[in-house]
C-alpha cells in the first residue's frame, strides 16, 4: 500500500509549507482580520466548520464522474475498463449554526448513473443521508498563531436504495448506519502585499454500524436469488487544503487529499443454494483538486474546479469536474 507521498509531491508541499512559516513569522497579523476582510467560498473537498449562530449555510454542488482508467494492487496505471461508468450529482450541504461553537449539518446527494449496454438508473436516486453535529473546542489565538480546532461527529442514514434493485444502475446506497468522525483544523494569516491565505487540515474515519441484509440484485455486486448479508469496510479521508486570496472577491484554491477504505464483506447462498463469501480488496488514492473562487460579497460565492486522481491502488483514475454556490443566510 502506498502510505506516503511520493518525494515529487511532497517536495513542492513542504516548500509551499516553509514559505507559509517564513511570511506568517514576518508578518505577525491576526487571523481575525484575514477573516474579515477576506471573502471565501471554500475548497471542493475540505470540510466545514462551524457557521455564525442563527445562520444558514446552504451549499449546493453540481458534479460529473469521468473514468480515465484503474491503479492495480500495485499502483501500477491500467487503460480504462468498458463499459464505462459514468454518473452526474447534485450534493448539498445544509447546515445551521445553533450557538457560536456548535453547528448542525444535513448532506444530501442525488445521484444519476449510466454505463454503455448496462443502462441507466431509474430517475435521479437519492444517497444516503448524512447528518453531523460540529463543535468547535478551540477558538483561535491569532498572537499565539493557535488555530480554531473543531470536531464532527454524526451519523449516515441508510436511505439510498441498495438492495433488490430493479437495476444495477440504481445502486447508490450501502443500507449500513455509518458513524463518522472528523478533525478540522483551520487557520488563516495575511502574507505580504495584502493577499490572504487559509489553511485547513482534516481527518475523517468511518465504521459500519449495522450489517444490511441482502437480496437479489444489490449495490455490492450480487444477483437474482441471492440471500445473505454485508458489513461495509472502515474507511477515511486525510487532506490538505489552501486558499489564497488574489483580490478581496477572487481566490484560487487548492486540496490534496489520501483516500483509503477497507473492502466490504459479503456472505449468504446464491440462487442454486451454493454459499459464498467475498471480501472486497483494500484501496487507497491520492488526489488533488484545484479551483477557483468568486465571491460577490461575504454571503454569495461560487466555485468551479475539478478533482483529479494522481495514484493509488485497486481503484479507478477519475476526473470530477464540479461547481458550486456557497450562501449564507
Amino acid at each position: 500500500m502506498q502510505d506516503f507521498l511520493p518525494y515529487s509531491v511532497w517536495r513542492p508541499v513542504r516548500k509551499l509549507c516553509r514559505i507559509i512559516a517564513i511570511s506568517t513569522a514576518i508578518m505577525g497579523v491576526s487571523s481575525l482580520k484575514a477573516q474579515a476582510s477576506q471573502w471565501y467560498t471554500g475548497s471542493l473537498v475540505a470540510p466545514s466548520a462551524t457557521t455564525d449562530a442563527g445562520t444558514w449555510n446552504i451549499e449546493p454542488y453540481y458534479s460529473y464522474e469521468q473514468p480515465m482508467g484503474y491503479f492495480n494492487a500495485h499502483g501500477g496505471t491500467g487503460p480504462i475498463q468498458r463499459p464505462v461508468q459514468r454518473s452526474f450529482s447534485n450534493s448539498t450541504l445544509w447546515k445551521y449554526g445553533l450557538t457560536p461553537d456548535v453547528t448542525v449539518q444535513i448532506h444530501t446527494i442525488v445521484n444519476y448513473q449510466w454505463k454503455h449496454t448496462e443502462g441507466h438508473s431509474h430517475g435521479p436516486k437519492m444517497a444516503d443521508l448524512p447528518f453531523d453535529a460540529i463543535y468547535r473546542f478551540l477558538d483561535p489565538d491569532p498572537k499565539r498563531y493557535i488555530p480554531a480546532l473543531s470536531i464532527l461527529a454524526g451519523i449516515v442514514f441508510p436511505v439510498g436504495d441498495y438492495n433488490r434493485l430493479g437495476h444495477r444502475q440504481d445502486g447508490v446506497g450501502n443500507g449500513s448506519y455509518v458513524f463518522r468522525l472528523a478533525f478540522i483544523e483551520q487557520s488563516t494569516y495575511t502574507l505580504p502585499g495584502d493577499h490572504e491565505l487559509r489553511l485547513r487540515v482534516w481527518n475523517w474515519f468511518r465504521r459500519a454500524l449495522t450489517s444490511p441484509k441482502l437480496k437479489d440484485t444489490t449495490s455490492y455486486g450480487t444477483f437474482e436469488g441471492f440471500r445473505g448479508r454485508a458489513q461495509p469496510g472502515m474507511s477515511g479521508q486525510t487532506g490538505f487544503a489552501v486558499e489564497y486570496g488574489i483580490t478581496q472577491r477572487w481566490v484560487l484554491a487548492m486540496d490534496l487529499t489520501h483516500d483509503w477504505s477497507n473492502g466490504a464483506r459479503v456472505r449468504g447462498y446464491d440462487l442454486h443454494g451454493r454459499y459464498a463469501r467475498k471480501i472486497g480488496n483494500a484501496s487507497t488514492d491520492w488526489q488533488i483538486a484545484p479551483a477557483i473562487e468568486y465571491n460577490w460579497n461575504a454571503r454569495w460565492g461560487v466555485i468551479v474546479g475539478s478533482q483529479f486522481y494522481f495514484a493509488g491502488h485497486n481503484t479507478g483514475i477519475e476526473v470530477f469536474p464540479q461547481i458550486a454556490i456557497n450562501a449564507f443566510f
